[in-house]
């Protein structure tokens, strides 16, 4: 066992053996693995996994965000963003009006515009066609991520369509990929507790798998922190593993640290440091099959997002602008970060900066 004199604790040398040799880890090596506390041999092991996959490159993107509504139908516990029609602080964009934020963005540079919004009761199915047509049309050279899986199937009811032809559809008019918001946490239980309205699980995959067999390629998440237990988090990655052994679509994989302020679920806290680099580095110890594990500085802040990048992160997500959605439930990490300090941090880990696309295409080595 001299090989894993790193590590402290003995459960964990069975997953070395296995991380080293290149061997899938089990349901019970991801069990092993949050629950230990030996964080520096976790985080050497999802090193070298990482290394072999990204070598030393961290990605970036220049995106902005647009949030079209903050009026949704659904009865998500955990959000704090949401509002009925009629509400204060309620909001809808007119199509117009989200092109005209996006002229008064400083969209020098910018190559993607990431698009989450509520779901509307009384958009229709053309509404979403022609928002992302007409910017397509005005900013020709920016990438559209947009809808999570529950959007595109609330679009496809809206229209009296399947979730394929919406896809479709859209593909036509200008969507490059979505992302991958609405994955909370797959175990049906759970998700009665958090979100009894939403898409299940399988819902979720099933729509993502959709989306890759028509070549949109897609993000993942998971949101952490809440009312889960360890198993239910290895539960809902291996489900991740087994879809992308499937179609091979999902680009990243972003594990969402649960925010607390202004949600229904009651003795919620905020994650601490020690869960978020363990998740992050399980993550990318378990989903041998993704290449890329993000780190959401807007949830994590950017300490905790640079250090992940010793715990096998490769990416640090973009420099935002506007977001809205964590900043409703106690965000305390702001919601802009200049591209100068996105490479800052990844400079400073001792790694090298690479600017991509949505599709991570490289635009430039730093």
């Amino acid at each position: 066992m001299d090989t894993f004199s790193f590590i402290k604790d003995k459960n964990l040398y069975s997953v070395a053996e296995k991380v080293f040799s290149g061997e899938r880890l089990s349901f019970e090596d991801g069990l092993r693995l949050f629950e230990s506390n030996d964080l520096t041999a976790i985080g050497i092991l999802a090193s070298h996994v990482n290394e072999k996959k990204n070598g030393d490159k961290v990605y970036f993107n220049v995106n902005v965000h647009i949030t079209p509504t903050n009026i949704c139908v659904g009865t998500c516990k955990f959000c704090a963003f949401r509002k009925n029609k009629g509400d204060e602080g309620a909001y809808e964009l007119s199509i117009d009006r989200i092109l005209e934020k996006m002229r008064n963005m400083n969209l020098s540079g910018v190559t993607e515009v990431h698009i989450v919004g509520g779901l509307h009761p009384e958009w229709g199915f053309d509404y979403y066609l022609e928002m992302v047509k007409k910017i397509k049309e005005e900013f020709p050279d920016i990438q559209i991520k947009a809808f999570t899986a529950e959007e595109i199937k609330h679009i496809a009811e809206r229209g009296g369509k399947s979730v394929e032809d919406t896809l479709i559809s859209l593909k036509e008019v200008g969507l490059a990929s979505m992302p991958g918001g609405g994955g909370e946490i797959f175990d049906e239980e759970i998700r009665k507790r958090l979100c009894p309205d939403k898409i299940s699980g399988d819902e979720y995959l099933e729509i993502h798998k959709t989306a890759h067999r028509l070549g949109i390629k897609t993000n993942a998440t998971m949101l952490f922190g809440h009312v889960e237990t360890f198993a239910h988090r290895v539960d809902h990655l291996i489900r991740l593993r087994e879809a992308q052994d499937e179609t091979g679509g999902f680009q990243a994989f972003i594990p969402l640290a649960f925010h607390p302020v202004n949600t229904e679920i009651e003795g919620a806290d905020y994650t601490t440091g020690v869960d978020e680099i363990k998740t992050l580095a399980v993550s990318r110890l378990m989903l041998d099959n993704f290449y890329h594990i993000k780190a959401y500085w807007i949830m994590l802040g950017e300490k905790i997002s640079q250090m992940s990048l010793f715990y096998g992160v490769d990416d640090l997500d973009g420099t935002v602008v506007e977001e809205e959605i964590t900043q409703a439930a106690g965000a305390r990490a702001g919601e802009y970060m200049p591209k100068s300090r996105l490479i800052r941090l990844i400079k400073e880990a001792g790694k090298t900066p690479v600017e991509r696309d949505s599709l991570y295409n490289v635009i430039k080595v730093y």
